[in-house]
């Protein structure tokens, strides 16, 4: 039902016949009438009425199915928020209806100051125009295929035997358990699953949990740039002074000099990212040795992102807690989703030395508090699979990063090395266009395929103009037909 724009210009009697054809109407499409009296209330003292229920949009796609250009009676419309950096497109039948209803009095956008730089992720932004143009997205991090059915029907059991109620706020003993042991097999570390470990909401809000537990406003935290985005953002809630250190094609080597130099007397904590998003690069174990000795010199915490560790290809994961000296003043962070293709349970998790866990579990607590308690239990099963579940990961993941790699150099990119992750980064240049963003619009809009514009992972986005990241955790159909698009549409445009 579409009533379009209503204007009450002869008085409260007309407002009146309309709120009771509504209400009549409602009756015959069963909707019943309560919530519909309690829209019409302010019909009567309005001197001007606009009922939309179908709004004008940017983007009309298929339910069924993203990309189908065929009409359906069931379509989901939504409007593109973008960065100012990213081009626009006008709205000209929505201004036209603003206009009939006169001045436009919706309230400015509100957010707290140490938000106020932050726009819409550039996940969603790039996932929007894919969706805009039928692009094939290799841009967002998550795969189009599904978990291990073995971790699925563990949660289904969990959910039947009633494990549906809060969990315990740090974690149901049998995840933390399964956590603690998983963590002994990789680093050899003992850790207390009980005092040690503290479950949480996906890997990013113990990102968060960690940051806001134990940064003080006006703590020095040092990050390498380029960054997962919601590194700068939680430490801007915290209040924290951010400083970064560049990592730079083509091996993206930790400048240790550099970072020497950048530790002071504020420096409270190095956040780091191995395997790394979103270069590929792993630190190597001379590079972690050298950053764990300026640590224990300049008594400096370490926040570890390791979602990534089990997607490794050309040498071994090492965690810098496992380091002489290290794990007392590390958090070691990880997650279910990447290792399992089931990145929408949110199930991730903090290991820490009893006096670090305590300001993450205190965090966490007014958070969320807990998570969800049935997919805690399959993640549990999930974390006990034997080595050949990692062996053939790793295996099917060196096949499609081999699939899109000589693909985009067969396009004509400069491809840089991806140790691990499943992300790979390229230079653009060659193909003329002025920057990353430029780009990558370029290309979902000419080529129908998705990239990320690393320049928002770095605080200087001139830094990473020249780059965009290509994910391969698609299925190889996906990733030859890309592959197959942009040789067919972009191979020519190369400005040699």
């Amino acid at each position: 039902m579409h009533l379009g724009t209503y204007h009450s210009t002869h008085g409260r009697n007309h407002a009146f016949k309309l709120s009771h054809l509504l209400l009549t109407c409602a009756h015959s499409m069963h909707l019943g009438s309560f919530p519909f009296k309690m829209l019409l209330l302010p019909l009567c003292t309005r001197p001007s009425l606009r009922i939309t229920l179908s709004k004008p949009s940017l983007v009309t796609t298929s339910i069924a199915g993203i990309g189908n250009n065929k009409s359906s009676s069931s379509s989901l419309s939504f409007q593109i928020s973008r960065a100012s950096s990213i081009s626009t497109v006008s709205t000209a039948k929505e201004d036209a209806v603003m206009a009939q209803d006169g001045p436009n009095n919706q309230h400015p956008v509100q957010v707290a100051k140490h938000l106020e730089k932050f726009k819409t992720t550039i996940f969603t932004q790039m996932s929007s125009l894919a969706i805009q143009h039928g692009a094939i997205n290799l841009g967002q991090g998550f795969p189009n295929f599904d978990g291990p059915e073995f971790v699925k029907e563990a949660a289904i059991q969990a959910i039947k035997d009633g494990k549906n109620q809060y969990a315990r706020g740090y974690g149901v003993p049998d995840l933390n358990s399964a956590v603690a042991a998983r963590f002994q097999k990789d680093t050899g570390l003992v850790v207390d699953p009980e005092k040690e470990i503290t479950v949480t909401s996906g890997c990013t809000e113990a990102i968060a949990a960690t940051i806001l537990g134990l940064i003080n406003p006006g703590d020095e935290v040092i990050l390498f740039a380029p960054f997962y985005d919601s590194y700068e953002a939680t430490l801007s809630m915290a209040g924290a002074k951010i400083t970064c250190i560049t990592l730079r094609p083509p091996d993206f080597a930790v400048p240790i000099d550099e970072l020497k130099s950048a530790i002071s007397k504020d420096t409270r904590a190095i956040l780091m990212n191995t395997p790394h998003n979103p270069t590929g690069k792993m630190f190597t174990r001379e590079e972690l040795n050298q950053i764990a000795s300026l640590c224990i010199e300049n008594d400096v915490l370490v926040f570890s992102d390791e979602v990534y560790d089990k997607l490794t290809f050309e040498m071994d994961h090492i965690s810098i807690a496992s380091l002489p000296g290290m794990y007392e003043r590390t958090v070691t962070l990880n997650s279910l989703g990447k290792t399992f293709s089931l990145t929408g349970w949110k199930i991730g998790w903090a290991i820490a030395p009893p006096h670090l866990i305590w300001g993450v579990k205190q965090a966490h607590s007014y958070l969320t508090f807990a998570t969800s308690t049935p997919m805690q239990f399959a993640a549990a099963a999930a974390l006990r699979a034997p080595d050949s579940y990692y062996e053939e990961l790793r295996k099917d993941y060196k096949a499609k990063k081999d699939i899109l790699v000589e693909g985009l150099k067969d396009v004509g990119f400069t491809v840089y090395p991806s140790s691990g992750t499943y992300f790979v980064v390229v230079d653009h240049t060659r193909f003329g266009l002025a920057d990353d963003i430029s780009f990558c619009e370029y290309l979902i809009k000419e080529v129908g395929v998705v990239a990320i514009p690393t320049s928002v992972f770095y605080l200087n986005p001139n830094d990473g103009k020249n780059l965009v990241r290509f994910t391969f955790c698609k299925d190889e159909e996906t990733l030859r037909s890309a592959v197959g698009r942009m040789k067919e549409r972009l191979k020519g445009k190369l400005c040699n």
